[in-house]
């Protein structure tokens, strides 16, 4: 048997051109039966893969083969390269495979894993890429991986692993109350207690804690893994999960450019631009809570090379999201010709550009345009009983239920939205007032925010505004205030519950308020809480 190395990886640098750029990729600990050569690759390939760095670690893990062709943990790691793990359907063909590659069956497989722990490993991706449908695979998965943990208690990369198959499963089960992502997270902090600098600890806790009641708990994994892995995309990314929970506006516009030039630089003709389409999303809106406009208009920009570059729908959608989204932060009115089949947030903000002109016709076609869509979408129902919950409670995890109970809510939203807009403009703020009661509570049904406003104009901050505008300042404050409680920081809420505290008399909390404000606001100038109170 090969001697065992147990090799510690601390910003491991390469001579192979392919892999320069990766300048550091985190720490970690791996023995395995591998040759030197071999495991030096595998590590970083681990590495890489804890961060969700596919291409780049599979690169790493055929490396690992060529240089030891019988090394099953190089298979094993490259199987987990073809799907990402939280998402409902992994495709088994490609990593099926890899496994092939290896051996001609699993007991031929299993023979050239020399150890227990590695013989284990393998078994786990045996289950996870063998028969069945996805959701069974993957708990077949999480199973093996806590009879390996059980084995290997305190064995950090097979508690890391653990860790994210029970992530994985989680979604599989439909748990609801967030019990498996709080276990998988509690796992995690064991490992980033003992190291810092691992990279799938401090990834696996933000995945585990990226919902609004749990996000405090991974703060301080989430400042720590903005450094470690800087040249994997996703990686650059991730922390802002969190950062954006917390209304850390300059962290989750910075941070989201690193991220989109990191992706642009490994893009390639045929990659679906997910990474950057993602990452240019937040960033522009971090840009767009800070008042830093020109900022944003850059992300359009960027936005717009990437429709060029990589000609993918997504990227498409993308660019239509970021455009509406800007017109109805910045409030920079501008009327277009909008086709009837432009996106839901297009429509909304040619709708609102199209009331706050005064073009009232062009508002009730685009309220016609959303009535229609609402009307269209999954559950449906709720249009005619605008009180009715076709869902379950809203998860306080990291995705919504299996089967899209939020789906077509977005829509329904959104044209309450700009048919109490149409309303108040008619001089009906009552029924404008109502119908955004009634958004709010389809709003309140959904899974807490977690990342940019969605809907782009949130329900509550635009009841405070048009309550505030009907001379109900006491009430605009609650609907601010509620606003704030699900998007901490967000500038327009913010600068909402300042006019609304001050018209109420609520000195010491306008007060407060504007301070949050100018504690990161670099846009025009808001009038402070005694201008607004005169």
């Amino acid at each position: 048997m090969r001697r065992l190395l147990t090799c510690a990886l601390v910003t491991l640098a390469l001579a192979a051109p392919a892999s320069a750029q990766l300048d550091n990729v985190g720490k970690l600990t791996f023995p395995t039966s591998a040759s030197p050569a071999a495991q030096q690759h595998f590590l970083r390939g681990v590495a890489i893969l804890h961060s969700f760095g596919w291409k780049q670690a599979i690169e790493e893990f055929q490396l690992a083969q060529k240089a030891q062709p019988d090394f099953a943990l190089a298979y094993w790691g490259e199987t987990l390269c073809y799907n990402h793990p939280l998402n409902s359907q992994m495709d088994p063909k490609e990593p099926r495979a890899v496994l092939a590659r290896l051996g001609a069956s699993r007991t031929a497989r299993a023979a050239k894993a020399p150890t227990d722990r590695e013989k284990g490993f393998l078994n786990a991706v045996e289950e996870l890429w063998g028969d069945g449908d996805s959701a069974k695979r993957r708990i077949a998965y999480m199973d093996a991986m806590e009879r390996l943990y059980k084995q290997f208690p305190a064995d950090d990369e097979v508690k890391t692993f653990y860790a994210l198959s029970i992530l994985s499963a989680s979604s599989a089960v439909d748990d609801r109350t967030a019990r498996m992502n709080v276990k998988a997270g509690a796992l995690a902090m064991e490992v980033f207690k003992r190291n810092p600098n691992h990279p799938g600890a401090t990834h696996y806790i933000i995945h585990a804690f990226d919902d609004p009641i749990h996000a405090p708990l991974a703060l301080e994994a989430a400042k720590v893994y903005a450094a470690i892995v800087p040249s994997v995309s996703h990686a650059v990314h991730m922390p802002t999960h969190i950062f954006i929970q917390h209304g850390m506006w300059n962290e989750v516009a910075n941070q989201n450019i690193r991220a989109f030039n990191v992706g642009k630089q490994l893009w390639q003709p045929g990659d679906v631009p997910g990474d950057m389409s993602h990452s240019g999303d937040w960033g522009q809106y971090g840009f767009l809570q800070l008042g830093d406009y020109a900022g944003a208009r850059e992300r359009i920009q960027a936005f717009e090379w990437m429709v060029e570059t990589t000609k993918n729908p997504r990227a498409s959608s993308a660019l239509a999201l970021v455009r509406a989204r800007y017109i109805i932060e910045t409030e920079e009115w501008k009327v277009q010709p909008v086709a009837d089949t432009a996106s839901n947030e297009t429509i909304l903000a040619n709708g609102f550009s199209a009331v706050k002109t005064g073009d009232m016709a062009t508002a009730a076609k685009m309220e016609a345009l959303l009535a229609a869509k609402a009307k269209a979408a999954p559950g449906s129902a709720d249009t005619s009983n605008p009180h009715a919950d076709h869902g379950a409670a809203p998860k306080p995890a990291a995705a919504p239920a299996p089967g899209g109970s939020d789906a077509g809510k977005g829509v329904r939203i959104m044209h309450k939205e700009l048919a109490a807009q149409i309303a108040l403009a008619q001089g009906q703020a009552d029924q404008a007032i109502q119908l955004l009661r009634e958004a709010v509570q389809i709003e309140e049904s959904m899974r807490p925010p977690n990342g940019a406003a969605d809907p782009v104009k949130p329900s509550h901050e635009l009841l405070g505004e048009v309550l505030l505008q009907a001379g109900k300042p006491a009430e605009a404050a609650e609907a601010f205030e509620a606003s704030l409680l699900r998007m901490p920081n967000r500038a327009r809420s913010l600068m909402g519950a300042v006019r609304a505290h001050a018209a109420a008399g609520h000195k010491d909390l306008a007060a407060e308020r504007y301070a949050t404000l100018n504690s990161f606001w670099k846009g025009k100038p808001v009038s402070s809480p005694t201008t607004e109170a005169r």
